[in-house]
C-alpha cells in the first residue's frame, strides 16, 4: 500500500497515469476552468482593466476573463474561510472565557520561479481587500528572508540561492508567529534589482485581517524530531495554501523569456546586478538563461518544490498561455 500511495503523490492530480493504480482515491476535487468558473455565484468583478494591467506579470498579462473565471471564484471562496476561522476562534475565546481580537488568516502561495506566483498573490491580495470583512490584506514574499549575498558567499552556496538552506527560517518563523499573535512584525525587504537584501530597510506587518505569503519552499514540512519536540515550519502557520502547476518544460519557456526581457529592460542598468547579461547576444543570452535554469531553478523545483505540491489546500494548473486550465480543491 505505501509503495502504492508512494507513486500517487508522485502524480499531478488528474493525471490519467493514476488510473493505472488499483487506488482510485484523490484528496482533491477536479475542476476543470469552466466548472470553476460557475462556482464564482454573483461575486462581482471589482478590478478594472488599468488596476489589471498594474498587477500583471512581466510576461504574464492578466485577462478580465481570467479574473472572472478563476481568482473571482477563489476569492469567494477565501472569503468563506476567512469568515468560518473568525468564528471558529469566537468560538475558543468564548470556551476559553477571553476576549481576544481576530487572528490573522495567512495564505501561503507556492510554485517555481518563473510559474506566476506574484501575479496570483498581488490578484488575490486586490480582490479579497474589496470584501468588507477584511478590508486590510497584507502581502509579503519569503525572497526578503534570503540570507544576505555576502553570507552567503560565506558559506559556499550562492550557487543555491533560492533553496531551502539560503534562507534565514529561524527569522521568518519568527515573523509569522508574531503575526499569529497580533504582534507587530517587520520583514527584511529584497531587491531583484540588486540581487541582495536592502540593509535597513524593512516592511511592516501589523494586525492585517490577511497576510499572504508568497515563496518557493512555503510548502515544505518540518523535519520529524528524534524526542517528540515540535519543530515548526512556514507551512505550520496556513490557513489555506495555493500551488501554482504548469509543466516543466513550460516553465523553462517562461523563464528563459522573462530572461530575455530583462536583458533589454532591467539589466541595461550598470547598477544591475545582472548588468552584464545586457552585452551578451540574443544567442548568448538564450543559452546563459537555459543554463541558469537548467542547473538551478530546475534542480531546486524538482528537489524542493514539486515534492510538495500535494500538501497544497488548492493547486491551479497553468497552460502554455498562462491560463489556469485545471482547479483542484483538497477534500475536507
Amino acid at each position: 500500500m505505501n509503495e502504492i500511495l508512494d507513486r500517487l503523490a508522485a502524480l499531478p492530480p488528474g493525471s490519467p497515469n493514476a488510473a493505472k493504480t488499483d487506488l482510485q482515491f484523490s484528496p482533491y476535487r477536479l475542476f476543470t476552468r469552466d466548472e470553476w468558473a460557475r462556482l464564482r455565484a454573483d461575486t462581482p468583478m471589482t478590478l478594472s482593466s488599468t488596476e489589471l494591467e498594474q498587477l500583471s506579470g512581466l510576461i504574464e498579462e492578466l485577462s478580465i476573463d481570467e479574473v472572472e473565471k478563476i481568482y473571482l471564484p477563489l476569492s469567494r471562496l477565501l472569503n468563506l474561510y476567512v469568515a468560518a476561522s473568525q468564528e471558529l476562534h469566537a468560538v475558543t475565546s468564548k470556551f476559553l472565557g477571553r476576549r481576544e481580537g481576530k487572528v490573522p488568516f495567512i495564505i501561503g502561495v507556492a510554485g517555481s520561479v518563473a510559474v506566476g506566483k506574484s501575479t496570483t498573490a498581488r490578484v488575490l491580495r486586490a480582490l479579497l481587500a474589496r470584501w468588507p470583512d477584511h478590508p486590510r490584506v497584507d502581502l509579503i514574499t519569503t525572497d526578503g528572508f534570503l540570507l544576505a549575498n555576502a553570507e552567503l558567499e560565506r558559506l559556499g552556496i550562492m550557487d543555491r540561492k533560492g533553496f531551502p538552506e539560503s534562507f534565514d527560517i529561524a527569522r521568518l518563523l519568527n515573523f509569522l508567529a508574531n503575526v499569529k499573535s497580533g504582534v507587530e512584525a517587520e520583514a527584511p525587504v529584497y531587491s531583484h534589482f540588486h540581487y541582495d537584501i536592502i540593509a535597513g530597510q524593512k516592511v511592516r506587518v501589523e494586525c492585517p485581517d490577511i497576510l499572504i505569503v508568497e515563496g518557493l519552499n512555503v510548502l515544505q514540512p518540518a523535519r520529524l524530531p528524534n524526542d517528540g519536540e515540535a519543530i515548526p515550519f512556514v507551512s505550520d502557520f496556513f490557513d489555506f495554501s495555493i500551488y501554482i502547476d504548469a509543466d516543466p518544460k513550460l516553465i523553462e519557456q517562461w523563464y528563459v523569456t522573462r530572461f530575455m526581457r530583462l536583458r533589454t529592460t532591467a539589466f541595461r542598468d550598470p547598477a544591475a546586478y545582472f548588468h552584464r547579461y545586457s552585452k551578451l547576444t540574443t544567442s548568448e543570452a538564450e543559452e546563459r538563461g537555459l543554463s541558469i535554469w537548467r542547473t538551478i531553478n530546475m534542480k531546486n523545483l524538482q528537489e524542493n518544490i514539486l515534492p510538495t505540491r500535494q500538501r497544497a489546500s488548492l493547486i491551479l494548473c497553468k497552460g502554455s498561455d498562462h491560463s489556469v486550465e485545471q482547479v483542484s480543491l483538497r477534500r475536507i
